[in-house]
């Protein structure tokens, strides 16, 4: 592992000449601890091509823009299902957490075990990874689910649930209301009477989270093609 060894260092001294203190002012007020342009970040995973090794260290480093590449240069199907665990459990930074499963955990084979082991897990940040990879089912696989009883704990859970759980939470709900046209009105009315993220600021152009303005605009988009 020496070569391998010696690249690290080498990528990591690359990252360290693209830290940018106002690139991290802006991301360290979304929780996310690094400063390197996510372009030219991405530029380098190009460059670095897929090594499964070297991405292995780059997330053993504990360096946020270190793991963030990793994400991007790593081969999502080599890591096992404990591997997988570890490192969404050590993932603490929202960037992080966010890669890790949309860019390999769902690409594993083993996402719909995690999904299940993480959906009631009592770490609400580790609750999340599952209610996003729940989120995933309903949009591309829905067979099988519960979508009712997903409402149920929706209604339930996700007015006092922590940001991140209830950010992923509401995601669910609203994609619910936007592919499933027989539990749209509900979806609506659970959101309407929650009221979670109605205040939330959405730049102009962009859509709003508030789950009821959603589903609306998706649908409506939908519709109009």
């Amino acid at each position: 592992m020496t070569g391998t060894t010696t690249r690290t260092a080498e990528v990591l001294a690359e990252l360290a000449a693209l830290e940018d203190p106002k690139v991290r002012a802006v991301n360290e007020k979304h929780g996310d601890d690094h400063g390197v342009n996510l372009g030219k970040l991405r530029a380098l995973a190009k460059r670095l091509k897929t090594q499964q090794d070297l991405a292995r260290e780059l997330w053993g480093t504990e360096d946020t823009a270190a793991r963030l590449l990793a994400l991007l240069i790593c081969r999502p199907k080599a890591f096992g299902r404990d591997e997988l665990d570890s490192m969404l459990r050590e993932a603490r930074v929202p960037k992080v957490h966010d890669w890790l499963v949309n860019y390999v955990v769902k690409k594993s084979p083993y996402a719909e075990e995690l999904r299940v082991a993480w959906f009631a897990d009592p770490d609400p940040v580790v609750a999340s990874a599952g209610w996003a990879l729940t989120t995933e089912r309903v949009a591309k696989k829905p067979e099988g689910l519960d979508l009712p009883g997903l409402l149920d704990l929706v209604e339930a859970e996700m007015k006092d649930a922590p940001d991140r759980l209830q950010w992923a939470m509401n995601h669910c709900l609203a994609r619910i209301g936007i592919e499933h046209a027989e539990h749209r009105a509900r979806a609506i009315g659970i959101g309407e009477r929650l009221e979670v993220l109605k205040d939330y600021p959405t730049s102009p152009g962009c859509t709003s989270p508030y789950a009821p303005v959603w589903i609306h605009e998706m649908v409506r988009r939908q519709q109009g093609e």
